[in-house]
């Protein structure tokens, strides 16, 4: 399997223009980056035999004040995610504390975790079934 690195870059007048770095000449180009990127494997066979298990590590490049706030949000989005599965995990050990430690009912376990007794039983059963 090859693998390619593609550079996306916006012409002057808008358009994506889409380069394999590692094969002189092989460009496409498209008005969105998904129309750009549905065209590389055409754009490749021109020049490679082999392009149906070809992959793609792509670089859009973007100005500087861009890139940075790019960097800005990926980097807020894992942190969100990160921050959800430890409250996934603090909430399901809460709640199976909460009715199988204590004997709480799932109605006041699920009062006190601000959820539905419905959530705190899905909770509580998938737990038990790890």
């Amino acid at each position: 399997m090859n693998v390619f690195n593609v550079r996306y870059k916006r012409d002057s007048s808008g358009w994506w223009v889409a380069t394999i770095v590692e094969v002189a000449g092989c460009h496409t180009q498209g008005k969105s980056i998904a129309q750009t990127r549905n065209r590389l494997r055409e754009a490749l066979s021109l020049y490679v035999d082999d392009v149906v298990d070809a992959e793609f590590i792509e670089h859009i490049c973007l100005p500087r004040k861009a890139n940075e706030l790019v960097r800005k949000v990926v980097s807020a989005r894992r942190k969100v995610a990160e921050d959800e599965a430890a409250l996934q995990s603090s909430t399901m050990e809460a709640a199976c504390h909460l009715t199988e430690d204590l004997g709480v009912s799932l109605r006041d376990a699920g009062e006190v975790l601000a959820l539905s007794f419905q959530r705190v039983q899905q909770l509580t059963a998938s737990k038990s079934k790890r």
